[in-house]
């Protein structure tokens, strides 16, 4: 019985030492393909928004205010999360992944704005106070024993408050639904940032046993977006409360 015990005790502890690898090659897929997604956004934006002839294809370069090519461009990322949410189960892990380099490259677009709208220091600036508050909200996300799967509803719920508010101001201009807006932004990508890391990480764990590569490649690529979205959207929330216009 004893050798049965020392058997099972080994295999188990060898089992979980297993998961434990997995779980982390896994996690470095996924903050490897959000950092080359979030790297590709601001290259395109970098490359855009900088060039007055091609910030005009989609904006007016004095104004910033967009075309018609400029609104579809402004409002294509929504719309491609959409898509690939209900198309991620017929493609394969290779296809899912260009899919989110696509979507990164037309956000670059969607935000190319901002490079003419804000100094390039408050840029760089905004973009290291995002790195470091995600790397500590997911590091949080990520360690925490607590479980805040809770948080799901009332965050989506936020997020999509934010979308309609941000619609409607579109049209308003009200200075202080943009400052609320902003502030509300920041509170609710901050917690989808350690929500999203702990869902990433228990999704892992739920289906390790299976051991489906394919499933798990597309996870990590689901898990990237979601992460990818998490930042964009809390440092632009950031750069329209810190930014120093041009």
């Amino acid at each position: 019985m004893a050798d049965y015990n020392t058997i099972r005790t080994t295999a188990a502890g060898a089992r979980a030492a297993q998961i434990d690898e997995g779980l982390r090659a896994h996690m470095n897929k996924v903050y490897g393909t959000m950092s080359v997604g979030t790297l590709l956004t601001f290259l395109v934006a970098w490359a855009v928004g900088s060039n007055d002839a091609l910030l005009s294809v989609f904006r007016d370069p004095m104004t910033l205010q967009p075309n018609i090519l400029g609104w579809i461009v402004m409002f294509a990322p929504l719309i491609m999360v959409f898509a690939f949410g209900a198309a991620v189960s017929r493609l394969s892990a290779a296809g899912a992944q260009l899919f989110f380099y696509a979507f990164a490259s037309v956000m670059g677009l969607s935000i190319a704005w901002i490079f003419a709208a804000f100094t390039g220091m408050s840029i760089a600036q905004v973009f290291l106070v995002t790195s470091i508050s995600f790397a500590g909200l997911s590091l949080w996300g990520y360690t925490t024993k607590k479980d805040i799967s809770g948080w799901g509803s009332f965050l989506i719920m936020g997020v999509i408050g934010l979308i309609v508010a941000s619609i409607i101001n579109i049209f308003l201009g009200s200075p202080a639904i943009f400052f609320a807006v902003s502030i509300l932004g920041v509170l609710i990508f901050a917690g989808l940032t350690a929500y999203d890391t702990q869902n990433i990480k228990n999704t892992y764990l739920a289906h390790a046993a299976h051991g489906d590569q394919e499933w798990l490649g597309k996870a990590a690529i689901m898990g990237a977006l979601q992460l990818y979205m998490d930042f964009i959207n809390l440092f632009m929330f950031l750069l329209q409360l810190l930014g120093n216009r041009e």
